[in-house]
């Protein structure tokens, strides 16, 4: 079993990471480019007298997001495939661990069982799932921003500063808000295993370890409430930042226009340009979430099956040590 999740990715999937960002970045450039035809529509009517140019204009853009939209549908469909061929791996890793083969080294350890049975059943799939879009995923995004911002740069350099420094703030309110779900996170793990090994041991008070459960039941229910309070603050805040970029922009842009310095079809290119970055950029942060609470789950997953090997090494050389005496 690899020590960190990037061991991981690039021991399951490297190979497949690689066409995956080909189509990325072809993703990324094919995502771009509608914004300049756009703007030269709007420019064309607003500013000519023919109607050809405009609708040759308009059947590039059509002809642009369909391809856009065709590439991303195969980027997609490789990433998901991607994603459970690793989840299908783990499970066979884990499902083949000495202990899983031969149930009667952990029979008296509820703890062991419950845990396993988590792992194969849930752990994985989110670990797996993550595998699929690690490398392209980012990739995709970061290229699509810095795409926007260098064709917004292109067109105002002032208005696209003014944008990114709007935006800048969720630099630092990310990662705050990331490391306290973590911690969430990582104790809804250890809740849910202690809840399967009370499920699989057999208590000697019933009533008792079904108080624990309700108990632990509980727990998790508060820790994903917390997570889903911190997700949405997130989100508000991130939304807030991207408004008030908006009506920056609308703002400096009709400024220009009506002081004959810019042109509308400028304005309309940096307020789409504006919406073209905020998909990426949520996607990227979501990202970084499923990052930081992959490493967590995984970190998890990981010293529980290093824990199992260790265990089950011990018990076989127990076991050899006891029938050598007995011979």
């Amino acid at each position: 079993m690899p020590k960190s999740v990037w061991a991981l990715v690039w021991h399951l999937s490297a190979t497949d990471q690689i066409w995956a960002a080909f189509l990325s970045i072809a993703v990324a450039l094919l995502d771009t480019a509608p914004i300049e035809v756009q703007r030269r529509i709007v420019n064309g009517i607003t500013q000519g007298h023919e109607f050809q140019p405009v609708l040759i204009l308009t059947m590039i853009y059509g002809a642009l997001v369909l391809a856009q939209g065709l590439t991303k549908l195969l980027l997609n469909i490789y990433r998901s495939w991607i994603a459970e061929n690793s989840v299908r791996a783990l499970r066979s890793f884990v499902g083949g661990l000495p202990s899983a083969r031969n149930p009667r080294n952990n029979k008296d350890d509820p703890r062991a069982q419950g845990t396993e049975i988590s792992i194969v059943l849930a752990e994985t799939d989110p670990v797996g799932t993550f595998v699929g879009a690690s490398v392209s995923e980012p990739l995709l995004q970061i290229g699509i921003l810095c795409s926007v911002f260098g064709y917004l740069a292109y067109l105002r350099p002032l208005m696209a500063l003014v944008a990114l420094v709007i935006l800048s703030p969720q630099f630092l309110f990310v990662p705050l808000i990331q490391r306290a779900i973590n911690r969430k996170v990582s104790r809804r793990i250890a809740t849910l295993r202690a809840a399967s090994a009370g499920m699989v041991g057999e208590p000697a008070d019933m009533r008792a370890a079904l108080r624990r459960q309700e108990t632990r039941f509980f727990y998790v229910f508060r820790l994903n409430m917390v997570v889903f309070k911190l997700k949405f603050s997130l989100n508000f805040l991130m939304n807030l930042s991207h408004h008030i970029g908006i009506a920056t922009i609308l703002g400096i842009g009709g400024y220009l226009v009506v002081a004959g310095k810019t042109e509308v079809g400028t304005v309309v290119a940096f307020i789409s340009g504006m919406q073209t970055i905020k998909d990426p950029w949520g996607d990227l942060v979501t990202w970084y979430q499923n990052l930081m609470v992959t490493r967590t789950k995984f970190g998890l997953i990981a010293d529980a099956v290093h824990e199992r090997g260790s265990a089950t090494r011990e018990l076989e050389e127990e076991g050899q040590e006891v029938a050598f005496a007995s011979e």
